[in-house]
């Protein structure tokens, strides 16, 4: 870690309250940047408020309200004086296939995951306009392919993903950069996805590295997003997977086979 990489640079993380976004928060206030954070939680708010000092800012924000997204863009640049990196992070999921998933939690999906990267993008270019600033998104590995009764969710992080390239293309001539972060399981928080007792046993059979990622690993991978150091990507969805998305879903052959394999060497 550079702790000077961000240096005199301005950050909006919203969802930052915990999670990727909390782990995005302090990676950039420990590379040198003052961060805005954004949650509809205050407690976690809160616990970041108590862990650093005036480089960081907390709002309580709902994402799905443009008027409120708005105000805090504005409530950045008149705290630090300018903008540089908008972190669209704030995400929500549901279960349920198309004809599970009732309209209204549909729509919230919708709100959450991708009317909030429109509504954040589009307060913050004009202000990237002026330092040459860049936007990361936080998509997912679920919006470049399906996941069994994750619809919702699925259908709004491909938009994200689609949405990151064309915004990358709109204004990569007014010196903004714009990627996104599709991480793929992700070991979160207390309560969420990977407490279910059967869900860490199967990743870590599918995923070639043997384990979930770290909200840590994947805030490393946002601040490069952001940096310098990427000053010549755009429009690109970096996956962060361990090696999930390597693989064709086929079955294990080494294992199948292994009796085979093994006699096969036994011959030679």
């Amino acid at each position: 870690m550079d702790s000077t990489r961000h240096s005199g640079r301005v950050v909006v993380v919203t969802g930052g309250g915990h999670g990727i976004g909390a782990a995005t928060v302090r990676r950039f206030l420990d590379e040198g940047a003052s961060v805005v954070a954004a949650d509809v939680n205050p407690k976690g708010l809160q616990r970041l408020s108590d862990e650093f000092d005036d480089r960081l800012v907390t709002r309580v924000t709902d994402v799905t309200d443009e008027a409120a997204v708005r105000d805090l863009v504005d409530a950045a640049v008149a705290a630090f004086g300018r903008l540089d990196t908008m972190v669209n992070n704030a995400g929500a999921i549901t279960m349920g296939t198309v004809v599970d998933v009732e309209p209204a939690d549909w729509r919230r999906i919708m709100a959450v995951n991708l009317d909030a990267v429109y509504f954040g993008s589009r307060a913050a270019i004009p202000h990237l306009i002026a330092t040459g600033g860049n936007i990361v998104n936080t998509a997912s590995i679920s919006g470049l392919a399906g996941n069994y009764g994750l619809v919702a969710y699925c259908a709004a992080k491909g938009a994200v993903v689609n949405l990151t390239r064309n915004m990358a293309i709109d204004h990569a001539r007014q010196g903004i950069r714009v990627n996104s972060v599709c991480p793929g399981p992700v070991n979160t928080h207390p309560g969420g996805m990977m407490d279910h007792p059967n869900m860490k046993p199967v990743y870590e059979h599918n995923i070639p590295m043997g384990r979930v990622g770290e909200p840590a690993e994947i805030a490393s991978v946002i601040a490069f997003l952001a940096s310098d150091d990427a000053s010549f990507i755009t429009g690109h969805n970096l996956v962060a997977d361990g090696g999930l998305t390597a693989h064709t879903g086929e079955p294990n052959f080494t294992d199948l086979y292994a009796e085979e394999f093994r006699a096969a060497q036994r011959a030679r």
